[in-house]
């Protein structure tokens, strides 16, 4: 367990806009300078509560501005399914997300292609990977809002690692 006071929350909101900033720039925001403000980042990685700082691309720019999600159903419920189907839709790097789900749906995937005849590729690499009882896809008419910024309460707390 990590704590967590208010200045890593504003650490972690000031990353989550542009992590891209200097360290200085980011400290000088939430008030500590340089060496205290890269302390606390550290910290933050090595308990696992930053795992990654990345670039997010455009996906349209890129050639997949599609999305899909696709809800799957299966009567395969053993682990050693899940793992082999887990392993297959790794293996496709348009599966941006991959959630086992509860309720009438066993799992849902977002899917990011060019096109309908793109994701119809990808339809038929999953139903090759595994036995589906139900493969059901909605194509997003327009992204309202799309975030990666996860929300950070506020208070002290206790992360786990």
């Amino acid at each position: 367990m990590v704590k967590i006071d208010s200045i890593d929350r504003a650490i972690l909101r000031e990353l989550q806009v542009d992590c891209s900033r200097s360290i200085a720039e980011i400290g000088a925001v939430v008030g500590l300078s340089q060496s205290p403000c890269w302390k606390r980042i550290r910290r933050l990685e090595d308990a696992g509560v930053i795992k990654a700082r990345v670039a997010l691309v455009d996906p349209a720019r890129v050639g997949v501005g599609t999305a899909v999600f696709a809800t799957i159903r299966t009567n395969q419920h053993s682990e050693e399914w899940l793992e082999r189907f887990a392993e297959a839709v790794a293996r496709i790097p348009e599966v941006v997300e991959f959630h086992r789900m509860s309720g009438d749906v066993d799992y849902l995937l977002k899917i990011l292609v060019a096109d309908i005849a793109d994701y119809d590729r990808i339809y038929k690499r999953l139903i090759r990977s595994a036995e589906l009882t139900d493969v059901s896809s909605s194509f997003s008419m327009e992204p309202i809002k799309v975030t990666t910024a996860v929300p950070i309460p506020e208070g002290d707390s206790s992360a786990g690692t």
